[in-house]
């Protein structure tokens, strides 16, 4: 059940037209009066002689009993209530209790105050009421309506509990407005997949992810097309924006802007500024994070962000609460820079995953400051890189980065719970199922290919391998070797050796930092941690030769598989 409180409004006659109209699609059906301040209240809806008028007028008696200088500007006041779509269907009777309980919750007409406001709920849907009320009470007194609308979510989940309902997890005020009514019906008519809120809030955030200053954040932005209002200090100093899609007017014509503060609370740009004072110098980089040569491109990019979410989920485990607060908030960012740079195949999850997760990125938790700068430039990095091919490396790669994205923001949805943070916790998790299709996706052709090499492994090589894990973590091993995903991580370990590593010790570095016991498949989570761990190649075809052949001597070199020419390998598999 979502509560809603709206703008208040001058006209009491406006807003009760609206809800006993037809609306602009014929959305509004059999509307009608189903709780009121007095049970003799006109219904324009059922009665054929009461008008709007006549309900306004009535409404707005104690307003007008006012002397005009101490009457409200602003005297209407207004409360949505709508069901979820997988809610029962509650009758008459049910949804006037449910408007009696929350004008007394707010405070509009407490239990037995027999001088109260007036107020009227009308039902002109299924599955939600309108409650409008006039903010003189009968003594002419104004009413006591601090935090109206934090008291009337409390009283939602009171209800749903009661009747049954969906329960919805408590805010805490630092979540994104929700599109309004007016706004998600814009939206139907003009068949859009989203409310130009919603996209500009997406489009903003993709922008801003791993942005260095004010001219590269709005060069984004206008490369995204958005329409750009900066408002500027008599002095030149920027000190807001508003942001538009040219496609989206009013009824004269006009773009409809948003400021970015009424998009989400972070996306002001003061909090967008901090970021960038935070974010040290464009070629600053953790020490823990690899740039060397071998990997370019969109390729090399992901690895190096997939190693930056790794550090990330171990401040994530040993870090105070304010260091987890940045590491979470940068990790939205590289979820954001992920989905502008993925393929198709997998471009809707990652929109859906990075989406979601905004809510996680956003608490009362303060952020400790800088220490987001390695996922902010990870975030840049997979920006600049550009956009990734759908298969060989840059493919595989973006299975693994994807695959360590389900971890970390696993661990944050598990920090979120610790904290009773339980909408970022549920936007978390539900997050990672986003991340877990768009992994299947990614995937499926690297671990297919893997897979087919393991097969391909002779029964000594495939023994010595299970013996591998068997030393590692004898714990894990029994459901390693019976999982799907056992041939694919027997041909990772054999690639390993292959390049010069110890693949028992590999193994248990892998498994000591981090638990494995809530993964899917711990074989296929361990193939991607394998291969960034000793630097191997995430799509097999660049593997030489010998990494896959018969075991033998000659195939465990000690020296590190580089970049070498045909011959040399050739040379070296005979």
């Amino acid at each position: 059940m979502i509560p809603c409180v709206q703008k208040r409004g001058s006209r009491t006659v406006g807003l009760i037209f609206y809800l006993y109209e037809p609306g602009r699609c014929e959305e509004h059906t059999d509307p009608h009066l189903v709780a009121a301040w007095d049970a003799f209240a006109p219904d324009p809806g059922r009665h054929p002689d009461a008008t709007y008028a006549d309900l306004a007028r009535l409404l707005d008696q104690p307003v007008d009993a006012l002397v005009p200088s101490r009457r409200p500007d602003q005297h209407v006041w207004h409360l949505s209530v709508r069901n979820s779509p997988e809610d029962p269907l509650l009758t008459d009777k049910q949804w006037a209790d449910i408007a009696r309980r929350m004008v007394a919750a707010t405070g509009i007409a407490p239990t037995g105050d027999d001088t109260a406001c007036r107020w009227a709920a009308v039902r002109h849907a299924d599955d939600h009421i309108h409650i409008v009320a006039t903010l003189v009470r009968e003594d002419g007194r104004r009413p006591r309506l601090n935090n109206d609308a934090a008291r009337a979510q409390a009283e939602a989940r009171l209800l749903e509990a009661e009747y049954g309902l969906r329960q919805l997890n408590p805010g805490d005020g630092t979540a994104a407005k929700r599109p309004t009514s007016a706004e998600r019906h814009k939206a139907a008519r003009e068949r859009r997949p989203q409310t130009p809120r919603e996209e500009l809030r997406e489009t903003v955030r993709h922008a801003a992810a791993g942005a260095m200053n004010e001219t590269e954040f709005f060069t984004r932005l206008t490369a995204a097309g958005l329409l750009i209002h900066q408002r500027v200090a008599p002095s030149g100093d920027l000190l807001g924006y508003k942001v538009a899609l040219p496609d989206d007017r009013n009824q004269v014509g006009e773009p409809v802007f948003y400021a970015g503060s009424t998009l989400a609370p972070d996306l002001s740009l003061p909090k967008i500024r901090k970021r960038w004072t935070t974010n040290g110098s464009e070629s600053g980089r953790d020490a823990d994070t690899p740039a060397g040569p071998r990997w370019p491109g969109p390729a090399g990019a992901r690895r190096r962000a997939t190693n930056t979410m790794w550090q990330a989920l171990l401040v994530i485990d040993h870090g105070t609460d304010e260091e987890i607060a940045a590491s979470i908030a940068g990790a939205g960012e590289v979820l954001d820079a992920l989905a502008t740079t993925s393929v198709a195949s997998t471009r809707h999850e990652l929109r859906r995953a990075a989406f979601v997760f905004e809510r996680a990125t956003r608490s009362h938790t303060q952020a400790a400051s800088g220490h987001d700068r390695a996922l902010r430039h990870a975030a840049r990095e997979l920006v600049r890189s550009g956009p990734v091919l759908g298969s060989g490396e840059d493919g595989a790669t973006t299975a693994m980065v994807i695959d360590m994205a389900f971890f970390l923001v696993t661990a944050a949805a598990h920090w979120h719970a610790r904290k009773n943070h339980a909408q970022q916790a549920a936007a978390a998790l539900q997050t990672a199922q986003h991340l877990c299709t768009a992994y299947r996706t990614a995937a499926q052709h690297p671990m297919t290919a893997l897979h087919q090499r393991g097969q391909h492994l002779t029964r000594p090589r495939l023994q010595r391998q299970a013996a591998q894990v068997r030393q590692a973590v004898p714990e894990l091993a029994e459901q390693i070797l019976a999982e799907p995903g056992w041939h694919a991580l027997a041909a990772t370990l054999t690639d390993a050796e292959a390049a010069g590593h110890q693949p028992a010790t590999l193994l248990a570095e892998a498994t000591r930092r981090r638990e494995l016991q809530t993964a899917d498949s711990i074989s296929e989570v361990l193939v991607w941690r394998l291969r960034r761990t000793a630097d191997l190649p995430a799509d097999t075809q660049l593997m030489p030769i010998a990494a896959s052949a018969t075991p033998g001597p000659r195939s465990r070199t000690t020296r590190p598989v580089t970049d070498r020419s045909g011959a040399d390998q050739r040379r070296r598999a005979r």
